[in-house]
């Protein structure tokens, strides 16, 4: 990225990934493919040959392990310290006439947003989105919330999340939620006890979905106020919950 920017005071990429629809119709776009819950048999064909067919991939090192294997590409890794470095390596390959593809968990449309605009800012060229097979429609399948009926929100991103935690508590009890945490000082137990502080009904049933699609996956069926006893803390030790959870309340 060209620009300094602070997540507390902006701008916020999430911000430049949104400013505009999509050219319909770019020139050698790079593709921000969005891989599924971690599963690979939740990789769309259309995001596998994005994959496939780059001759660069960039991503977070968790992101990227899961499709090593699915491309000849040079990997380019990342976690945050060195992000902004490794996206101006994948600019500079990307200017260069290679075929560029960064790579997200989940569907970039949910919670990757700030990701996206890194990438976007980087390469000054169209990013064309692949939706993926989010955590959150599984989830939504296993709690049978349906997605008209229920508030989404995502707490996994850095920066003010006031905005958001007022739709939960706005929300709560009236439509079914779905939360997707952040490790490890938002996690489930501390969104359970916001609800309850917003006056919600303390034995409505909150469903912790852990590792989703995963041959460990779990779903821990509770309540709102039994949930709340997790609250606290900002380390793995502080949660009996996975860093890779989401959370469903139910309106019921």
């Amino acid at each position: 990225m060209s620009d300094d920017y602070d997540l507390d005071t902006g701008p916020d990429p999430a911000t430049f990934a949104a400013a505009a629809p999509e050219d319909p119709d770019p020139d050698d776009p790079v593709h921000a493919v969005g891989i599924g819950p971690g599963n690979l048999d939740y990789l769309t064909p259309r995001g596998e040959r994005a994959v496939r067919e780059a001759d660069v991939v960039v991503g977070f090192e968790t992101v990227v392990e899961f499709v090593a294997d699915r491309t000849d590409a040079d990997l380019l890794t990342c976690g945050y310290r060195d992000e902004a470095a490794t996206l101006e390596r994948f600019a500079e390959r990307v200017a260069a006439g290679e075929r560029g593809t960064a790579v997200l968990m989940g569907d970039p449309n949910h919670s990757g947003y700030q990701f996206v605009g890194k990438v976007q800012r980087a390469v000054d060229r169209p990013v064309r989105v692949i939706p993926g097979i989010s955590s959150l429609q599984v989830a939504a399948s296993r709690a049978r919330t349906p997605m008209e009926a229920t508030t989404f929100v995502t707490l996994h991103k850095s920066g003010d999340l006031s905005e958001d935690l007022d739709r939960l508590r706005r929300d709560v009890g009236d439509r079914h939620l779905l939360v997707l945490p952040r490790p490890y000082d938002l996690m489930p137990g501390d969104a359970a006890a916001e609800l309850l502080d917003a006056g919600a009904d303390p034995e409505l049933t909150a469903l912790v979905c852990e590792r989703l699609t995963h041959e460990d996956e779990a779903v821990t069926r509770t309540t709102l106020d039994d949930l709340a006893e997790h609250a606290g803390g900002d380390e793995p030790a502080d949660t009996p919950f996975s860093d890779l959870s989401v959370l469903a309340v139910r309106r019921d």
